[in-house]
């Protein structure tokens, strides 16, 4: 699976604050592209205002007298809009219109990123919003409110979640009528930092796609610095005072969420099993905590085996990119799937489509496992599990034998001793014929951190989501190892060991 995803939004001839900058007869005659920029907020601590600039996709048909739903669309970290409408010519030829936008600090738009911040990327939607809204030939839901949908992957998963809830918390609806985010986040620094861990392969990546058009702010790229040196996360307790916190706070939905905001619209999403940046947890969360009870009933939730993919090879994991979900739902791809999803909430035109209100769930054998829930509910006791710290090879310990189908969120509950200065180890699921050749299920672990000595203390902590099928003749492990490739320098900074006494898997087993 690709890591962005491209498909968007409208075509407009420049209007009120739209400062034009081309306009030209796209390669289909039928399609009318405009290529465009608006005026938004200045970049914290400076007065001058920002440039943001975008590609508008007018389909054939589109009048005063037969106005289109819009698609809006945007990029991932690094990239850029899409400015040929044969990346969404599957939505134009379905009659929508698209809007694919520059974000902050990339392509043709002016300033730095700030990372989805409602103070400063939520201006930059919100104007975008208010673009579309004055078009005369996109279909309105009311005065500032056109009919919305929005696509994307990664930072272009972020942009819809932003869009929508700044939409929610302004105006007191989301405006947004359907979203189709993938592999995206719900809390930003338990991505980038779970425990305060700092994924330090994926800082890497993403400091380095910055880097071209100078996205990030200097003390941002500073401090990412820091926490990979120190291989913590910076939140002002170190003596150069770095505090990342501030900066993330508030961007992603976790933050709407805790001042209790949730969006009631139906969200389409798509999340990746092997992805190490914004792993499946993510999304789950986003379907649990982002969005209404409602809501579910009327979204969908499909992983596919890909995502943001590094190779997994301490420990070792699998590589493998496949979609069979959006498959059983829609005969096709993600996009596929999303123009079905948007033909339903948009349009209202049934096409019989499925998979309302339940998880669908992609194995690394590339089979589909469709559940409507993803909480342990099986606890498995495997006694003591122990690795050694700051070297050493990957441990597994058996949990459970095949024939087992688990899907979903699992946790580890212990009594762990841990004697040296900052204890880390790391932990995922397994399967194999022996411990010898246990593999990642799908690629990920989790750290723990303890900062000081432990003896026997109680700890419950989390494991990497998963769907798998083990079968008959493997054995499914909790795999510990010392070392992990995606928080590269990340692991315990004094030799010693991390035991594990009275240890309990807990699974969401679907059938043993």
């Amino acid at each position: 699976m690709k890591t962005t995803l491209g498909i968007a939004a409208v075509v407009a001839t420049a209007t009120l604050s739209a400062v034009p900058v081309t306009t030209a007869q796209a390669a289909a005659p039928t399609t009318r592209v405009t290529n465009a920029c608006l005026t938004s907020v200045p970049d914290p601590g400076t007065t001058e205002k920002v440039q943001i600039c975008y590609s508008l996709f007018r389909p054939a048909g589109a009048t005063k007298r037969h106005r289109v739903p819009l698609i809006m669309h945007s990029h991932g970290w690094g990239g850029s809009r899409t400015t040929d409408p044969a990346g969404f010519q599957k939505f134009l030829d379905a009659g929508y219109a698209v809007l694919s936008f520059d974000q902050r600090g990339f392509g043709e738009s002016g300033g730095q990123a700030y990372v989805e911040n409602p103070t400063v990327e939520g201006h930059d939607v919100r104007r975008l919003v208010r673009l579309v809204s004055r078009l005369p030939w996109v279909q309105q839901d009311g005065k500032g409110d056109p009919h919305l949908g929005a696509i994307g992957g990664s930072y272009g998963g972020g942009y819809q979640f932003l869009g929508a809830f700044e939409e929610l918390r302004v105006k007191g609806k989301p405006v947004f009528d359907a979203l189709a985010p993938e592999i995206t986040w719900f809390d930003l620094h338990e991505s980038l930092a779970p425990r305060d861990v700092v994924r330090t392969a994926w800082a890497s990546v993403l400091t380095a796609a910055a880097q071209p058009s100078n996205a990030l702010p200097p003390k941002i790229l500073t401090a990412f610095t820091e926490g990979a040196a120190t291989g913590t996360w910076p939140d002002g307790s170190s003596p150069t005072g770095t505090n990342l916190n501030p900066f993330f706070r508030k961007n992603g939905p976790k933050w709407h969420v805790d001042h209790g905001r949730r969006l009631d619209i139906p969200v389409l999403f798509g999340q990746g099993t092997t992805d190490s940046l914004f792993p499946l947890e993510q999304g789950l969360q986003n379907w649990k905590k982002s969005i209404t009870k409602h809501a579910r009933k009327h979204s969908i939730f499909v992983a596919y085996n890909g995502g943001h993919v590094l190779p997994a090879v301490t420990p070792p994991g699998v590589n493998v990119s496949s979609d069979p979900c959006s498959k059983t739902l829609a005969g096709g791809s993600f996009e596929d799937l999303s123009l079905r999803f948007f033909d339903e909430q948009l349009k209202h035109r049934h096409t019989g489509l499925k998979g309302y209100g339940r998880y669908h769930l992609a194995t690394p054998d590339s089979t589909c496992t469709t559940v409507g829930s993803v909480r342990p509910d099986k606890a498995f006791d495997i006694g003591t599990v122990a690795t050694t710290e700051t070297g050493g090879a990957p441990l597994s310990y058996a949990v459970a034998q095949g024939p087992i189908r688990i899907a979903g969120s699992s946790y580890v509950t212990a009594s762990m001793t841990a004697l040296g200065a900052t204890n880390r180890a790391f932990y995922g699921l397994a399967v194999g014929t022996t411990p010898a050749d246990a593999h990642l299920v799908q690629n990920n672990v989790l750290p723990i951190n303890e900062a000081a000595p432990v003896t026997g203390e109680k700890r419950r902590f989390p494991l990497p989501s998963v769907a798998i099928d083990v079968p008959e003749g493997q054995t499914l492990y909790l795999l510990a190892s010392p070392v992990s490739d995606t928080f590269v320098g990340m692991g315990s900074r004094t030799p010693g060991a991390v035991v594990l006494e009275d240890t309990v898997v807990h699974l969401p087993v679907v059938r043993r």
